[in-house]
């Protein structure tokens, strides 16, 4: 395991969500969605298994969830519809709570909330990360004062446009200037 191997602390974002997902459940079912390779890892199920043998974990892959994203399609009726195509069954299988098992997926939390209505409860695994990340750093004293400032450097591998508009509702930051580079790529 790399927690093991590692000489810094580390925290993922499986075992925060599930945690979270354990102690919101009111009727044991939980239901998980993510990328096709997060889903098909089991990760979410083992970690849900570990903390509690007897809950029922149903998953499944929500690969257009990204795109939409990605283009900034967080509202309307295609993004609504196809909210509906991949909930539909999870819903019909009775789960009560949810895991946004990708980062990306709270972009698409008014939706999904929209969808799912009062009765499923959300696990955003991505803020369940977040706030591990905070408990460890103040557990092992690596924080700094809230004041400190920092620098983001983000490296893209498309032009800016999407990236900029998601950015601003994901990070709620602005984004000032945009510093194009040149990509060198290796020869063979």
């Amino acid at each position: 395991r790399l927690e093991e191997m590692s000489p810094v602390p580390i925290t993922g974002v499986i075992r925060p969500g599930a945690a979270a997902a354990v102690a919101a459940t009111r009727n044991g079912h939980i239901g998980v969605i993510g990328t096709r390779a997060t889903i098909k890892s089991g990760a979410y199920e083992r970690a849900i298994e570990a903390l509690d043998p007897a809950l029922r974990v149903t998953a499944r892959p929500c690969p257009l969830f990204v795109p939409l994203i990605e283009e900034g399609w967080l509202e309307g009726g295609i993004t609504d519809e196809i909210v509906r195509q991949y909930l539909e069954p999870l819903v019909g299988e009775g789960i009560d709570t949810l895991v946004l098992g990708c980062t990306h997926y709270p972009l698409l939390r008014p939706a999904i909330g929209r969808f799912l209505g009062e009765a499923v409860t959300l696990v955003d695994s991505a803020q369940n990360c977040a706030t591990a990340v905070m408990e460890l750093l103040e557990t092992e004293e690596l924080g700094t004062a809230s004041q400190a400032e920092g620098t983001l450097a983000v490296a893209l591998t498309d032009p800016p446009d999407a990236f900029l508009e998601v950015a601003k509702k994901a990070l709620c930051l602005d984004i000032g200037a945009v510093q194009l580079r040149p990509v060198i790529h290796a020869t063979r």
